[in-house]
């Protein structure tokens, strides 16, 4: 797949998010016109979860890149993007609700700030990052991605955030580090499953240690330039695009650096439908389901699903002479 910078997208494949809001004011008014019997996924599309805002803080100062930034990021998915409203609208977050279309109602006040991540275990300079400092650590940048879930959906995103390795160079890992383990907060005020069984919490993920020094794996703290809404992982999640998007751990608080593989969440629940790997494959079905085709979300039909989400060239060395349906 070839991978081309944000400069070389032509405009006319790109959903300009204005036009697509101005479009989307319009079918809210003539939805409304002729009919007064909305059902609740309606009002969901005509009613978005407005994009948070944070007192003293300048969205553009935190996440937005600079334009040169963009363009120079050098991994980007050349392909229409998935508007905002989708993005936005149809998510898995089971720490809010199970109900993917209702994510971003029960997600609507969640609290972001203050916030830190603690970076521990096997490194020589452990740190405990508070929100602002941890997004200055390297410059942030938009990348367009794909993200592809086991469910069988996709998005193409433009994604904002930083290399992973960036922060994992500054606690400096020691050679004992095989593998990266990731924490999601646990705050069952706030997250109003935690308070049931639906998990075990808090959801935890890992990363081998070649994985989360891949430069493609980005720590995101926003979505087309602005700060990522809470039921897109706010305030900084990770993004591994190669992956299916269950590995791709939202409101992360701790970042472990560990000698052996990990525990995480669904190899944990269903360790014979989610293995530690996880990479998008298509000749490896969930037991389910196949796993050969793909929906893209606000599209119709089905697509071939890509080896590796796409990103083969990129990362298929780090898997050679893996069996890749063993180690799934």
């Amino acid at each position: 797949m070839q991978i081309k910078k944000t400069s070389d997208i032509k405009s006319s494949e790109i959903t300009d998010k204005k036009l697509y809001l101005a479009r989307r004011n319009f079918i809210r008014g003539a939805a409304l016109v002729a009919t007064t019997a909305a059902t609740g996924f309606l009002y969901r599309k005509l009613n978005p979860t407005p994009q948070p805002r944070v007192e003293g803080v300048k969205i553009a100062d935190v996440v937005k890149p600079a334009p040169e930034q963009a363009a120079n990021s050098g991994f980007t998915a050349n392909e229409k993007l998935t508007p905002f409203e989708n993005i936005a609208n149809y998510n898995n977050f089971y720490e809010f609700t199970t109900d993917k279309q209702d994510v971003a109602r029960v997600a609507r006040g969640f609290v972001s700030r203050p916030w830190t991540v603690s970076v521990e275990g096997l490194v020589n300079k452990p740190k405990v990052c508070d929100l602002d400092d941890l997004l200055k650590i390297a410059p942030p940048e938009e990348r367009i991605y794909r993200l592809r879930c086991v469910e069988g959906w996709s998005m193409v995103i433009p994604w904002v955030g930083f290399p992973l390795n960036k922060l994992l160079d500054e606690v400096e890992p020691n050679s004992s580090a095989k593998y990266v383990a990731f924490e999601t907060l646990y705050d069952p005020k706030r997250f109003p499953e935690q308070n049931g069984g639906t998990l075990a919490w808090p959801y935890v993920e890992g990363l081998r240690m070649d994985e989360a020094m891949h430069p493609l794996t980005i720590l995101a703290s926003g979505i087309y330039g602005e700060q990522l809404p809470p039921q897109d992982g706010a305030p900084v999640r990770l993004v591994v695009p190669w992956k299916y998007g269950f590995k791709n751990i939202k409101s992360i608080v701790k970042i472990r650096l560990v000698s052996s593989q990990p525990k995480t969440t669904w190899s944990s629940y269903a360790p014979k439908e989610y293995g530690f790997y996880s990479n998008v494959n298509p000749t490896v079905n969930h037991p389910r389901w196949s796993q050969a085709r793909e929906t893209r979300i606000g599209e119709y039909g089905k697509r071939e699903t890509l080896m590796f989400n796409g990103y083969a060239e990129q990362v298929g060395q780090l898997y050679a002479g893996m069996d890749l349906r063993a180690n799934f």
